[in-house]
Formats: C-alpha cells, structure tokens, sequence
C-alpha cells in the first residue's frame, strides 16, 4: 500500500514514548511493549521512555500530558486498555486530551483487524491524534494487535506525522 504522497517531508529518528497501560504486565510480560520498542528500533526511531502504568484514568492521562510538554517527544504510543472491559479506561484517559483527532486510525485498525479476527475487531477502542506536539496512538496490547498497528499503520507514516505536526 502507498503511503503518504509527500513522504520526503519527515523525521528520520522520530523521539517516542512507549506506554504499556495494564494492571498485570510487568517488563518480563510485556510482549506488545517490547514489540513496540524492537519495531521502533528496527525502524531508526528512539524510544527514549518506557513505562508500564495500572489502567488508571489519572495516572495514564498525567503522564501523556507529561510526555506531550516534553518538546523532545515526538510521538507516544500506548497499548493496552482499549477493550470494554470494567477495568479499561484507556481510551476515556486518552481521548479526552487529543487536540485533534486522527479517526482513520481507529477505522483502518479495526478494518485491518477485522480481516484477522472476524467481528470481535469492533470490541477495540484504538484511538490515535495530536497532543501537544506529540502524536499519540493507542491500540490493544495483544502482539497480533501490536504488529498489525505498528507494521501496516503506524511505522509507514510515524516519520512524515511528526514533521507534520512540528512545521
């Protein structure tokens, strides 16, 4: 698939923020993290912060807002949370901090899954937009989520994103 028609205009290493949000996953659990971070890497890009954080509104929301000011962030990317379970509340702490939407990424998330995982692809909540000067994706924390947003969405206009929001 193309990507972006003005892909020259990018940010070679874009500056991320990785974000685990679950109450069970530590860094020796944390498959979808680490495939973030290695997919990242692979990529020329820096992961320059790596946290796992409960499923908590409050603690989710203050630290994307706290990577959002950091003018060397570029980017944060936030798995796990996204089901509709009692316990996630990913998206309600993410959402309501997003300057601006970017709702393709939850449409084109849940389409793609959809080929994978039949009707259980409406259960995600993936959302993905600017805050700040960041841009910020959330997806589930499954690895089969984690590849698929990273390999088909995220990482072919991670670099051309950033540029667009910093110029």
């Amino acid at each position: 698939m193309p990507s972006s028609p003005n892909k020259h205009h990018k940010i070679e290493n874009v500056s991320c923020a990785v974000i685990t949000a679950s109450d069970s996953r530590t860094v020796e659990t944390d498959i979808g993290g680490k495939l973030i971070r290695d997919r990242l890497e692979s990529a020329g890009h820096v992961v320059f912060a790596y946290d796992i954080i409960p499923d908590e509104p409050v603690l989710i929301s203050r630290r994307l807002l706290n990577l959002a000011s950091d003018k060397d962030c570029h980017a944060v990317i936030v798995s796990g949370g996204t089901g509709i379970s009692a316990r996630d509340s990913t998206f309600e702490a993410i959402n309501g901090l997003l300057d601006k939407t970017l709702d393709g990424f939850g449409e084109l998330f849940r389409l793609l899954s959809y080929e994978q995982v039949g009707s259980a692809a409406m259960l995600s909540r993936a959302v993905a937009g600017v805050c700040g000067s960041a841009v910020v994706f959330s997806m589930p924390g499954s690895p089969a989520a984690v590849e698929l947003a990273m390999d088909k969405l995220i990482l072919p206009e991670l670099g051309h994103m950033a540029w667009l929001i910093r110029n």
